[in-house]
């Protein structure tokens, strides 16, 4: 009698695969939202990167007392590869209220372009620079 007991609180060989099952598929799905948490950690630490250069160089431009070159084009070695850095710079072509020029600004674009994958990313920044002369 206590040995039909035993078996009848036992877990049949079925019982314990469908557990296994569900722990594996519940593993699998772990793992692969940690992976998506990498890949989206490390996207975000490139745009970080890229915005960082992008703020080093208009601090230049702003702090250089010259007009800014017309077109540059600069390749950064960063730790996600290479990244490219385009300047244009062109009058900027703002009239004043009585429909005067406004001489000295400089319109400055600011352009990274770099490889993610097999797909082109770039960011863009527009800012107007002061010089008298």
């Amino acid at each position: 009698m206590w040995c039909a007991k035993r078996l009848a609180r036992a877990f049949a060989l079925y019982e314990v695969l469908l557990g296994m099952a569900v722990f594996c598929v519940g593993v699998l799905v772990l793992g692969r939202s940690v992976q998506n948490c990498l890949k989206a950690t490390n996207i975000s630490a490139e745009d970080d990167r890229v915005r960082q250069i992008l703020s080093n160089r208009m601090a230049e431009i702003q702090v250089d007392p010259g007009f800014p070159d017309e077109t540059k084009e600069t390749k950064i070695d960063t730790s996600y590869g290479e990244v490219r850095l385009i300047q244009k710079a062109g009058p900027a072509g703002l009239r004043d209220d009585q429909d005067l020029e406004m001489s000295g600004i400089t319109r400055v674009l600011l352009t990274v372009e770099w490889g993610r994958g097999r797909q082109l990313q770039s960011r863009k920044i527009e800012f107007y620079v002061y010089r008298q002369g």
